[in-house]
């Protein structure tokens, strides 16, 4: 069973913002002659890397809620310019929308257990999921969704 990461997306204000920022970087991969795919640099290394790579995903909690994910693909340790030691979190710039559920903040990436990862949404609730996120988050708050 692949374990997950777990990670605030700061400064997204919905799954939109985020996968717009997603593309805009992966156009500049593109542009300078690198792979497609979307990298996130952080400083500390996940040391069960291997259970990750084994089919785990990135969960991005937008605006206090688990929102969406992306397939991790690599992870590459390197020392930046000046010596500190980093991580490249490489992954599909496909990015799944989830059933939401509530987060509170938290710093850095944590891992996330597959048992308490929330669904993708399906094709029943593909209608939920293209309304605006602000209207969504208001009729769940209602308990009409």
């Amino acid at each position: 069973m692949p374990l997950h990461l777990i990670k605030l997306s700061v400064g997204a204000e919905s799954i939109k913002d985020l996968r717009g920022w997603i593309n805009e970087r992966v156009a500049q991969a593109k542009a300078k002659g690198l792979p497609a795919r979307h990298i996130h640099i952080t400083r500390m290394t996940p040391k069960r890397g291997a259970e990750i790579l084994d089919g785990g995903s990135i969960y991005w909690v937008i605006k206090g809620e688990i929102a969406a994910r992306q397939k991790i693909l690599a992870i590459e340790p390197f020392r930046d310019r000046a010596g500190i030691g980093r991580c490249r979190l490489v992954m599909e710039p496909k990015l799944i929308a989830v059933s939401p559920r509530p987060m509170r903040a938290f710093q850095g990436w944590r891992y996330f257990d597959p048992k308490s990862a929330p669904p993708d949404i399906g094709r029943a609730e593909a209608s939920i999921a293209k309304m605006p996120e602000p209207m969504r988050r208001e009729l769940r708050e209602l308990g009409l969704l």
